[in-house]
């Protein structure tokens, strides 16, 4: 979440009428497709420019806007077309030509485009080549907790139901969830209320309505939850430089599964995806 330091606000859901969740069916679709294309351009040696550009590059193609560039936070305005984090930075990381990748680095990949006055947003975090096996873990095990949590985006659920399943599920695997910034309500505006915290309790905070949108987006570190701002006023760094992970979709809250908005492209059906992505975590699955 962009500028997503938890805040005291009024609380306005906004559920989405048939034609507003077609419309976002159809942008989540196009920020999954940005996404996937530009999982598979990265590679070791190139800058991440280079990958900001060729987000831009894909955007256009399809059609839709960057609902990152230009986006504005207070004087500070966002000046690239994608998200790019690598390694100890948690989020908001902006493509420069001096960042190159190496071998054994992470990137998080963060698209989040508008089309037709609708927002789709998602993230995946890759290894760039080979890491360390305790690297891998961690990628595995946030992308876990974020089919665990969304599992729990269901009708009269509450927003600590989340929040509660992502944090069991990364502080029992030892990793440490980020505190400082949170999921959110997304629709014709980039964040839209509720909250949606990676640490609570079950049973608390605002209750989802079926034809709320939400993006659930767990952000973890190895060891520390504690950030620290970069100098360009945009990028979280981990405080003690260590690789950090970050997973997202944007989803529908539906009566007996939520619906996946930002399905990766080829997978057509919302429900048998989040079946095996749930099944792959087997046991540590409460149905």
């Amino acid at each position: 979440m962009l500028n997503g330091s938890i805040r005291k606000r009024n609380k306005t859901v906004i559920c989405k009428s048939f034609k507003d969740k077609q419309r976002m069916r159809e942008a989540g679709k196009s920020a999954a497709l940005v996404l996937d294309r530009l999982c598979k351009f990265v590679r070791p040696g190139m800058s991440t420019i280079e990958i900001d550009e060729k987000g831009g590059q894909l955007m256009d193609e399809l059609g839709v806007k960057s609902a990152c560039k230009g986006y504005r936070s207070g004087h500070r305005i966002f000046p690239s077309y994608t998200c790019l984090s690598v390694n100890d930075e948690v989020v908001h990381g902006i493509g420069v030509k001096e960042r190159i990748l190496r071998e054994g680095d992470v990137i998080s990949v963060d698209v989040c485009i508008r089309q037709n006055g609708f927002i789709g947003d998602n993230c995946r975090t890759l290894p760039v080549g080979q890491v360390d096996p305790e690297v891998e873990r961690l990628l595995k095990v946030t992308e876990e907790s974020l089919y665990i949590g969304l599992r729990q985006a269901l009708h009269k659920y509450r927003v600590g139901d989340v929040s509660h399943a992502v944090q069991t599920h990364v502080e029992k695997a030892g990793f440490a969830i980020i505190t400082n910034f949170v999921g959110h309500g997304v629709g014709r505006s980039l964040h839209e209320d509720p909250q949606i915290p990676n640490f609570g309790r079950s049973g608390t905070g605002p209750q989802f309505r079926k034809g709320m949108a939400i993006c659930i987006e767990p952000m973890v570190n190895m060891e520390s939850s504690h950030i620290r701002m970069a100098k360009d006023g945009w990028t979280a760094l981990a405080v003690d430089g260590k690789y950090s992970a970050h997973f997202e979709h944007t989803v529908l809250v539906g009566e007996d599964r939520p619906e996946i908005l930002t399905l990766p492209e080829g997978v057509m059906d919302s429900d048998s995806f989040l079946e095996e992505k749930l099944a792959q975590v087997g046991d540590l699955i409460a149905s």
